[in-house]
């Protein structure tokens, strides 16, 4: 009898701790897909911050609560916006978070290349110094001619 009672034990114990690994493999891929609202680019799991703290346990209550991930989301997404969401998705409120880098590269593209372009025409309207024309007297004549003007 005893034996029977220290062997069901045993299985609930085992049970118990399968259960809690079970969960906290769940919760810690489930932290990986979320930001930290405070120190923005590192995830949930990564941070340090207490904010950060208060989430990861947060997230912990809804999951022993019986949420699901997909509700859990839903749950962050909307007390905090799309931008808990590590990977948020694409759709016309996050265009900005997706192509707004690609967009300030491709101005600064362009602004490099305008600038390249502006460069070569001053430099290429002007002609280019001979050595005729920097030797000697022929330079201090240029030269004092300009300064008389």
């Amino acid at each position: 009898m005893k034996v029977a009672i220290v062997a069901m034990l045993a299985v609930i114990a085992t049970s118990a701790a399968w259960c809690d690994d079970a969960l906290d493999v769940r919760l810690k891929a489930l932290e990986n897909e979320l930001r930290c609202l405070v120190c923005q680019n590192q995830t949930l799991a990564d941070s340090n911050a207490p904010l950060a703290e208060d989430l990861r346990k947060e997230v912990r209550d809804l999951a022993t609560g019986g949420r699901s991930d997909d509700e859990i989301r839903a749950y962050l997404v909307a007390r905090y916006g799309d931008f808990v969401l590590y990977k948020p998705p694409v759709k016309p409120t996050t265009y900005v978070l997706w192509f707004g880098p690609f967009l300030l590269l491709a101005a600064g593209a362009f602004a490099w290349w305008m600038l390249i372009r502006r460069r070569s025409r001053v430099t290429g309207d002007a002609p280019a110094p001979t050595a005729a024309s920097t030797t000697g007297a022929d330079a201090v004549a240029r030269a004092r001619a300009l300064l008389d003007d």
